[in-house]
């Protein structure tokens, strides 16, 4: 059930989207002549928002939910109204081109100020180093570590149990949830939100064999480099970023990862790029901007994706991609048996071609 704001906090509609920035993107609402603009509590669904509640229309095949709707106030497009329109509904209307967007800065600025906000101040169960800087309005939670050199930047919160590690930066209005680590040598930039148990900065996985051990021993290449985040990126819970063997492994401004996803050491991922979860991405291989990976795709190191490359979920890169598109490399399932006589056959496939090829030898005339 959605959290709804208390009634003394809720603002009326013409002023949340004001304050969310909804304005900027053309809204405006549909005049009701003789009723008030209403007082908007939260977010809720076309089917399940309440009277308190704004809720959006962004796809006019759905528009037969707005049957029996009790939300306060709903965002459609000019053209979903045209389909729509009969009677005088009981909602407000508010009219834009991107009601998806616009739901987006609305459940930002619900977000902001449903969830409590770690007060500025640092908790007495912290430990903050001597040399380490902390910036103005800066709140630091119960049990964190802060290493010497480490800064942190106006405005950002720390939660509990976190950990920045030495000569580390944490940018301007940044949110790191509890558990966060950030190993030494971490730099974010400004507005970055990390999600509780991720980790930035660990090794990456170099070892070179060891002639000298006669057991197959491996020698431990030591990762020098860091790993350089830029502004406005979100890291999901529990995903890695390995520091870089010599350079810094390196995060584009405003980057998108989800949940458990593993990015090798030297890796670079450029501007607005998203990942869903569970993706993972040997060491370095460089990702273009604006692409986007599905959940669970695997690409291997040393590789290069184009800028506007969009990587279908499942999907196994093991070669560059040069130009822009969408890429799929997904084996369909099936019933076990079924897959292993289709997996049998695939096996064979250039056995196949070799035979055809000598059958049409064979037969071409002279």
């Amino acid at each position: 059930m959605p959290v709804l704001l208390a009634p003394d906090q809720a603002p009326a509609l013409h002023d949340l989207l004001a304050q969310a920035g909804a304005f900027d993107l053309d809204c405006r609402i549909v005049a009701r002549p003789g009723r008030p603009d209403p007082v908007i509590r939260g977010l809720g669904s076309l089917l399940k928002a309440g009277p308190g509640e704004i809720s959006f229309l962004s796809n006019p095949k759905l528009s037969h939910q707005l049957e029996g709707c009790a939300a306060a106030a709903v965002i459609m497009t000019s053209e979903s109204h045209e389909l729509i329109q009969c009677g005088d509904p009981s909602y407000c209307i508010v009219l834009c081109s991107q009601p998806y967007l616009v739901y987006a800065l609305l459940a930002q600025w619900f977000d902001r100020h449903r969830v409590a906000r770690i007060p500025a101040g640092v908790h007495a169960t912290a430990v903050v180093a001597a040399t380490a800087h902390i910036g103005d309005d800066v709140g630091i939670g119960p049990h964190c570590v802060i290493e010497d050199g480490a800064r942190i930047g106006p405005g950002s919160r720390l939660g509990a149990g976190c950990f920045v590690g030495a000569r580390s930066i944490v940018g301007a209005q940044c949110l790191l949830y509890p558990r966060v680590t950030l190993y030494h040598g971490v730099a974010l930039g400004d507005r970055a939100i990390i999600h509780s148990g991720a980790v930035l900065g660990a090794d990456g996985f170099g070892f070179a064999p060891d002639p000298r051990a006669r057991d197959g021993a491996w020698a431990k290449i030591a990762q020098l480099g860091g790993v350089s985040v830029g502004d406005d990126v979100e890291i999901g819970a529990n995903t890695t970023i390995d520091r870089g063997a010599i350079e810094d492994t390196v995060i584009g401004d405003g980057v998108k990862l989800d949940n458990q996803i593993m990015i090798a050491h030297n890796v670079k991922i450029g501007e607005h790029t998203a990942m869903a979860a569970c993706v993972g991405i040997a060491g370095s291989t460089t990702i273009g901007r604006r692409c986007t990976i599905g959940g669970a795709s695997m690409i291997s190191g040393h590789l290069v994706l184009a800028d506007d490359v969009h990587i279908s979920g499942g999907t196994a890169v093991t070669s560059n991609v040069d130009k822009p598109g969408r890429y799929t490399g997904v084996y369909p399932f099936a019933e076990h048996t079924q897959w292993q006589r289709n997996a049998a056959v695939v096996s064979q496939l250039s056995q196949l071609r070799r035979r055809l090829r000598l059958l049409e030898k064979k037969e071409r005339p002279d």
